[in-house]
């Protein structure tokens, strides 16, 4: 006979937050085949918002509790100390061409085994402890002119190959949900000592690159202007294009330089060889034509990336530095760093919302479109139950509960935080958008593959040109000419940016918005769907089922069969649970409601609990005659099916052996759902369909109430699972829930959507899109910005290609380097440009 032992992976791994992160993978492979233990999982917390468990099933003729409670924790810890995390926001990167580079070059330093850099400034890095240490990490990054967001400069040591002791104290910082697949990066980096500062800063701040491309821009004007109008030696002119080489070429050269070390090909190169051999056929005018005109591209690129970048860290901004507390009997402004967990805030009228908590003092209308994207001000009021609130704050109701980055209406409120600033809703939000910038999209991933084949191409193209005077009758010098013309033509500047800037301008509108989107994969799969489930309960419908039949057996009253069923679900926190507890103490009363205890969660079934040393069950009817549970009456199973007849969800009570009665309930559909679903088919999303673990009645007369013309009621979480997978053999499909019950199928859908994230670190991290506000409206926005940001990233992508493909043939036909340039770079800024559109999109069916 087996035993089983489960243990909260943060206990576990103390610095790893996500169920799937590749640590708890790793741990799980560890335990895995040791004497005594038979088998290792995951299971999901009973409470919604309790953590992830490692379960592990032993002999305990092998091994006692103890002992295997010791190799458990024991392992986790040897994993911690193993294997270190490191997000950061940083700035000197810019675009995606440098940030491509920056991910190759953390790659070939020891130890690390994955790094990934995006055009937004965030670098993650997962490295082994014992190869190199996050300080190293960090002085490498700062050879490279990496400089960290919040203002502080990477160091520079003199080495970045420091392999020092690994700390335990060390940064981790997971992606929710992030899965690794590691090879062996077992191989030094090189010469890192000589590195030098690559960042687009420089002697004028941020702007020295637009700075240096003007000043090239000036010199060759002048230079031109000289040669031209004004009779004087031919080494003048010269002096003024060899200057604008200079500006135009410097950090060009510097980027192509590190592509080089790395044995790659990139547009940077492509541009200096062209100018090189503009300047060897004495074209030095049209040379400096081309680095001004690639610079200023350039520069410009950053600029208006840098847009969009400040559309997500203006979200950062919105929160206060500073909270007025009041703590034993004074009050006083602190940092809101220094906040801690149970502090009382004093939130005056109009003035931001300090910290995630929630009331204690004061009504008032809160502001919530800075963290949900709410259009409307929402009444909040002090919690009833003050320590029940204390011990579970994320069970709370929208009505208690408030955000940091939030603004106070005309009302003087007190609030009990509940999170520290680095863990509130808003600092989540921040993070996570950053971090989406890393996850490529499908089309992203196929741009960059066209590069890898492409630019070789080109030079094979270009060296081809190079000879074409031997099989045309024209000037060695005309060939090169043509061939240097097809280089800067070819070059696929715009194609290496269409979409990093439509993902990351689409990202930053949609935080805006309140949806939260993570990465370019959801963003795009979204807008590409036909298919939509939805969960019923607290998606559909308000998930606030209420009381409305009481059927007690004979010899058993309502009151005594209310009192029951209240003393074991006010104990438990599902929405079934919690409309019995509250509508049945409305009834009863407090003092008639005995102590249960031992609550069992029977997962998508019911309940079972102690009471007066008796066993209690309450859950569905099909819980009873299965799994070793007794069938219910004949009274009962009739009175369930007339409940079920009217609609109503039915909860069969049960002590010991004897059915003691029935309740029925009943929830109520959103007032926005049947609108929605309106809007979402003007979308073109052509099919619909609600899942439902209740009854297959009362899930059809929800869905003809909202308008929805599929429904599957009676399903287990597997069954769900398995309704998702044949949708998606059909199409791309996505999964609406809480993100918490219904994470097997979302995690199964093309993208699975949470509503009501902001209160839900579940929901915001097991999920591809999170809507911030508890309101189904938000999805119709979600979906058509999706759309456009396919869109955009569709023309983005044909303008690339179309100006390539039209400027080639030109060129080799005899268009000049001027005009080629001048094409090449125009379509750059356009499709930069049309990206940021989507930071005005509006929703013009809301």
């Amino acid at each position: 006979m087996s035993a089983k032992l489960r243990l909260d992976i943060p206990v576990i791994l103390p610095e790893v937050p996500d169920a799937a992160d590749a640590c708890v993978g790793r741990l799980m492979g560890e335990l895995t085949g040791r004497p005594g233990i038979e088998q290792v999982h995951v299971v999901k917390g009973e409470a919604p918002e309790a953590p992830a468990q490692l379960c592990v099933h032993y002999d305990p003729d092998t091994l006692s509790l103890a002992r295997i409670n010791d190799i458990v924790v024991g392992a986790g810890a040897k994993l911690t100390e193993a294997f270190g995390h490191l997000a950061l926001n940083v700035d000197g990167i810019g675009h995606q061409r440098k940030a491509r580079s920056v991910s190759e070059q953390l790659m070939r330093v020891k130890g690390v085994l994955e790094a990934e850099a995006s055009a937004a400034g965030m670098i993650r890095i997962e490295f082994d402890r014992d190869a190199v240490t996050e300080e190293a990490l960090r002085s490498f990054l700062g050879q490279l002119g990496i400089h960290e967001r919040q203002g502080r400069v990477v160091k520079q040591p003199s080495a970045a190959k420091d392999h020092a002791e690994a700390k335990p104290g060390s940064a981790h910082a997971h992606k929710p949900g992030e899965k690794h697949d590691h090879g062996d990066h077992d191989h030094d980096h090189g010469d890192a000592e000589g590195g030098h500062d690559h960042s687009h800063g420089g002697i004028f701040g941020p702007n020295s690159e637009l700075i240096f491309a003007l000043l090239c821009g000036a010199l060759l004007g002048i230079g031109f202007g000289i040669e031209k109008l004004v009779a004087t030696p031919a080494w003048v002119p010269l002096a003024f294009f060899i200057g604008a080489y200079g500006f135009g070429g410097f950090f060009t050269l510097r980027e192509a330089i590190d592509n080089l070390k790395l044995k790659r090909f990139e547009i940077d190169t492509l541009m200096l060889v062209a100018a090189a051999g503009a300047a060897a056929l004495g074209a030095w005018a049209e040379g400096a034509l081309l680095l001004f005109l690639f610079s200023l591209g350039h520069a410009l690129e950053h600029y208006a990336m840098g847009r969009a970048k400040r559309a997500i860290e203006a979200l950062a901004e919105l929160a206060p530095q500073t909270a007025l507390i009041r703590r034993d009997g004074k009050e006083n402004e602190i940092p809101v760093e220094e906040l801690e967990i149970g502090d009382t805030v004093i939130v005056k009228p109009d003035e931001r919302i300090a910290a995630d908590g929630f009331l204690i003092k004061g009504t008032s209308s809160v502001n919530q479109a800075p963290v949900t994207g709410e259009s409307m001000p929402v009444d909040k009021r002090p919690v009833v139950d003050h320590a029940a609130a204390t011990a579970a704050p994320e069970t709370l109701e929208s009505a208690y509960r408030v955000f940091a980055g939030t603004i106070n209406g005309s009302g003087l409120i007190e609030i009990e935080v509940t999170r520290k600033s680095s863990d509130s809703a808003l600092a989540k939000v921040v993070k996570m958008v950053s971090e989406a910038e890393t996850q490529r999209s499908p089309t992203q991933r196929f741009t960059d593959r066209f590069e890898r084949i492409f630019v070789p191409s080109v030079l094979a193209l270009t060296v081809a040109l190079l000879f074409a005077w031997v099989v045309v009758d024209e000037p060695f010098r005309d060939s090169f000419y043509r061939a240097m013309a097809v280089l800067v033509a070819a070059s696929p500047c715009a194609l290496a940016i269409a979409t990093p800037s439509a993902v990351l301008s689409g990202v930053a509108r949609a935080a805006r918005g309140g949806v939260l989107v993570k990465g370019g994969g959801p963003l795009e799969n979204l807008g590409s769907l036909n298919a939509i489930a939805f969960d019923k309960t607290g998606t559909l419908t308000e998930g606030r089922p209420r009381i409305t039949d009481v059927i007690p057996v004979d010899g058993v009253s309502q009151s005594d069969l209310l009192s029951i069923a209240v003393a074991v679900e006010r104990l438990s926190h599902h929405p079934l649970a919690r409309a019995i507890a509250e509508d049945g103490l409305d009834r009863v009363g407090d003092l008639a409601i005995p102590t249960a205890s031992d609550l069992e969660s029977l997962t998508g079934r019911g309940v079972r609990a102690k009471l007066d040393g008796a066993t209690i069950l309450i859950g569905k009817a099909e819980m009873f005659g299965s799994d070793g549970v007794a069938p219910l009456s004949a009274e009962m199973s009739d009175a369930i099916a007339k409940l079920r007849s009217g609609g109503r969800t039915t909860m069969i009570v049960r002590r010991d052996d004897k059915d003691l009665g029935a309740i029925g309930l009943m929830d109520t559909p959103r007032k926005s759902a049947k609108d929605t679903l309106a809007r979402l088919r003007k979308l073109g999303i052509t099919r619909m369909i609600m899942i439902s673990g209740d009854n297959q009645k009362v899930a059809e007369a929800i869905a003809a109430e909202v308008g929805i013309d599929e429904a599957i009621g009676d399903l287990m979480p597997e069954d769900k699972v398995d309704a998702i997978r044949k949708l998606r053999d059909k199409g791309k499909v996505a999964m609406v829930g809480d993100g918490v019950n219904d994470a097997p199928a979302m995690a199964n859908a093309t993208v699975g959507i949470a509503m009501g994230a902001a209160g839900s670190d579940v929901a915001l991290e097991t999920t591809d899109v999170a809507l911030m506000a508890d309101d189904l409206a938000h999805l119709p926005f979600a979906v058509g910005l999706s759309r456009s940001t396919r869109a955009i990233i569709r023309q983005n992508v044909f303008v690339s290609l179309g100006v390539v493909a039209l400027l080639v043939p030109a060129t080799i036909l005899g268009l000049g380097i001027g005009p080629a340039v001048a094409a090449h770079e125009g379509s750059t800024l356009l499709v930069v440009f049309n990206a940021l559109r989507l930071l005005a999109y509006r929703d013009r069916g809301a």
